[in-house]
């Protein structure tokens, strides 16, 4: 049957109304919103262990769902926290690894709208197979489990301050005397963090600037014996791997490194456990502490960055693909054998943060 002109007119003028209609309802609509209308491109700055993360194809989908972008650069934790060559670009967001780095920020002059903690994950110690086996040997590890062991971060640092070389820690092959390497305490959260943990364990107690008097001078000793210090902790890792044990023994990292790098390649580390000389192993400091990873808000256009990290969806990929625990500290279940067995479900043995100012105090006695 033929359509008249004027059928097809009407017809035409009734999808243009349905089409315009629908391009309004969507631009109201959470689901469509984000299909029919620019994003948000926030911009800030990031620690280099949570590259992987936000570079994670789900998760800038996940975000872009939310109608967001980020252009997200690399800084050290104490970097962005107080550097005014990074904070006179007027950063939109923070996210340093440290809630410690909130006050400051605060000091430092930031104007925060919003703060809130996003992921979390333990201080541990990387180290090598045959490295940690030597450490069982002298009493300062103990296995827990087949791939991961326990770390008395006391008396290995008894050990350093003693000038022990690594045979007397009953760990052949290595050469001069052993040491702990971390990243540089004034640039970067992960050395910064390691640098509160010995101050803690030195003094008997949380240190404070008073106790500092007594065991600044140790705790400059450890710091100086490791020589070179990386200004952030996703190089501080590349290193690691890099440098094998030879060149990096025991390294201070995060717990989710490892696991995020075995998931980004699964076959790539099949064959690393079946041929490689060295393999590497996780140590459990005890006691060790935990590294909360505070968004800082500071401009109130970044504000719905904290509700789209903070999604279910957004949380598990964190989990399952990038090795770092919730806001609480939890592990979430883990049904991949490759990681399963590499990292503790619970952690007990934790210790607080000295406060700002004694940090401060410290980390300028290290700078020195």
């Amino acid at each position: 049957m033929a359509i008249s002109r004027r059928t097809f007119g009407l017809g035409l003028l009734g999808l243009s109304a349905l089409g315009t209609g629908a391009i309004f309802y969507g631009r109201d609509s959470s689901l469509l919103r984000p299909y029919l209308s620019e994003a948000t491109k926030l911009f800030g700055f990031v620690g280099g262990e949570k590259e992987g993360f936000l570079a994670d194809a789900d998760v800038v989908s996940a975000l872009r769902r939310q109608g967001l972008t980020l252009d997200a650069r690399r800084a050290g934790s104490v970097e962005m926290s107080r550097e005014r060559v990074i904070l006179d670009q007027k950063p939109q967001f923070l996210w340093p690894s440290s809630s410690g780095f909130v006050d400051l920020a605060r000091e430092s002059g930031v104007k925060i709208e919003r703060d809130q903690v996003i992921l979390n994950s333990p201080m541990v110690v990387y180290s090598w197979d045959s490295v940690a086996r030597g450490l069982v040997a002298a009493g300062i590890a103990t296995p827990d489990g087949d791939v991961r062991f326990r770390l008395d971060l006391s008396k290995l640092l008894a050990a350093i301050l003693a000038n022990k070389s690594w045979a007397d820690l009953g760990v052949s092959g290595l050469f001069g005397q052993a040491r702990l390497l971390s990243t540089d305490p004034n640039r970067s959260n992960s050395g910064f963090m390691f640098a509160g943990l010995v101050a803690n364990l030195l003094a008997g107690e949380v240190a404070t600037e008073r106790s500092l008097a007594k065991v600044g001078g140790a705790i400059e000793t450890i710091f100086a014996r490791m020589g070179y210090k990386p200004s952030s902790s996703g190089k501080m890792f590349e290193d690691y791997l890099a440098g094998g044990p030879g060149a990096q023994p025991l390294v201070i990292g995060y717990e989710n490194q490892l696991v995020e790098w075995v998931l980004q390649d699964e076959e790539r580390w099949k064959r690393l456990e079946a041929a490689a000389p060295a393999k590497p192993v996780i140590l459990y400091p005890e006691p060790t502490v935990f590294s909360a990873h505070p968004l800082i808000i500071v401009n109130k256009e970044a504000a719905p960055l904290v509700e789209a990290l903070m999604s279910p969806a957004v949380q598990e990929i964190a989990w399952t693909k990038h090795g770092f625990r919730g806001p609480l500290g939890l592990s979430g279940e883990t049904r991949n054998p490759l990681v399963s067995n590499r990292i503790m479900p619970r952690l007990d043995s934790v210790v607080p943060m000295p406060d700002i100012k004694t940090m401060l105090a410290l980390i300028a006695r290290l700078a020195g």
